[in-house]
């Protein structure tokens, strides 16, 4: 029996590994494959005497991580272009949300979806994702505010990871916004979560995070508190929707509950900054939203830099504030509106989204005892990912060292 199923050769290999320079590349590269795992990698010229089931030359193609889009709302009911050219007219988001339109129209019609509607509709979204070299995704409910749509989603999530190959994290984001049954008392529709929603998700297994959104126009820091606290009674992380349309303490809070991330953060203050660093939480950049919502408040990407917070960037693909199915545009509008490098996009959805989804230990790095999802490109350098904008370099993807079976 051969030691390894697959021997990789000919590569340059981008392993993007913590604290090595230069996207911690290895020229002349080599990976070897056991068991979905990698159980050794380094120049070829030093590839121990083994037997390989497999050995493939990529004829000098470049290599990294799989990539890893950390933040979405991938499945929700029908879509939102009538309003985003209606806003472009002149229309307000309150002149809009007071027709039906706005969030509750989403709400509306992943109510109204059936479960095969519903993974009919998100298909074509994960498998763009795929195409660019993505293998990991999360994705988020938080479109059904009730118990039996929240889960719902929830489980459409999972069937798209198990059918697909991808694996797939949920989050329970049932505290996205107060549910209209709801209307005006976010404290009633909190009980609604904490005592039936939350814990009927726990059971069934099908989130692995709790998320909330912690803004003026949603929940408060005393109700998401509450919710997390509770969260962490069912042994689930928590994640959180902070400080994107103004400072209110969300990443004081996400850092006091060891969040796995914060995400958005345009207005986190110095202090946030400081909290996030200290409780080793990542922050999840989104520019697709801020893009979108034509923002003119940066995150402060000097603080978070300076003190050592781990960055990662995500599509937020939702139907309205980051209609985004492409982790590559993402990284491009990461690069030019908050000005990270190249390598630092790459990190961010790499090692440091697999961080921010608490998967660090599994994937995100090209290294010896990690799986080995492994994305293969024809470009020059992997800085192209962030430079070009509309071009499809994979060559192939690698999920747990198979190609995956087509998406049904």
């Amino acid at each position: 029996m051969a030691d390894w199923d697959l021997l990789l050769t000919d590569a340059r290999i981008a392993t993007m590994r913590q604290g090595e320079p230069d996207y911690g590349v290895i020229e002349s590269g080599a990976i070897a494959i056991a068991g979905g795992v990698i159980d050794w990698i380094g120049a070829a010229a030093e590839v121990p005497g083994r037997e390989a089931g497999e050995t493939r030359s990529l004829e000098g193609r470049w290599v990294t991580p799989a990539l890893v889009d950390c933040h979405t709302h991938l499945v929700f009911g029908g879509q939102r272009a009538e309003e985003y050219e209606r806003r472009l007219r002149g229309a307000s988001y309150e002149d809009i949300a007071a027709e039906g339109g706005g969030i509750l129209s989403t709400v509306k019609a992943t109510r109204e979806a059936s479960d095969e509607q519903l993974y009919a509709d998100a298909l074509p979204r994960l498998h763009a994702l795929a195409r660019e070299g993505v293998a990991t995704v999360e994705i988020k409910s938080g479109y059904g505010l009730d118990l039996d749509n929240e889960l719902k989603m929830l489980r459409v999530a999972r069937r798209l990871g198990e059918h697909s190959g991808l694996t797939v994290r949920t989050s329970l984001l049932a505290a996205h916004t107060v549910a209209p049954e709801f209307a005006g008392d976010a404290d009633a529709y909190m009980d609604r979560i904490v005592d039936e929603i939350l814990p009927a998700a726990a059971r069934e297994d099908l989130a692995d995070a709790v998320d909330a959104y912690c803004e003026s126009i949603a929940f408060d820091a005393r109700q998401v508190e509450r919710l997390f606290s509770r969260a962490q009674k069912f042994g689930l992380r928590v994640k959180l929707h902070a400080d994107q349309l103004s400072d209110g303490g969300g990443a004081e809070l996400a850092a006091r509950f060891g969040a796995l991330s914060a995400d958005h953060l345009e207005y986190t203050s110095p202090e946030g900054v400081r909290a996030l660093a200290e409780a080793g939480t990542a922050a999840v950049l989104l520019p697709g939203a801020y893009l979108t919502l034509n923002e003119t408040q940066q995150p402060p990407m000097g603080e978070l830099r300076e003190s050592g917070v781990p960055l990662a960037i995500a599509t937020d693909c939702n139907p309205g504030t980051s209609p985004l199915c492409s982790i590559h545009f993402a990284m491009g509008l990461g690069s030019r509106l908050f000005g990270m490098t190249p390598e630092e996009c790459l990190a961010g959805v790499t090692r440091e989204a697999a961080r921010a989804l608490g998967l660090g230990h599994d994937r995100g790095t090209l290294e010896t005892g990690k799986r080995a999802d492994i994305a293969i490109w024809d470009f020059d350098h992997p800085r192209e990912l962030a430079y070009w904008l509309g071009t499809h370099p994979l060559s192939d993807l690698l999920i747990a060292g198979q190609s995956p079976r087509p998406i049904p």
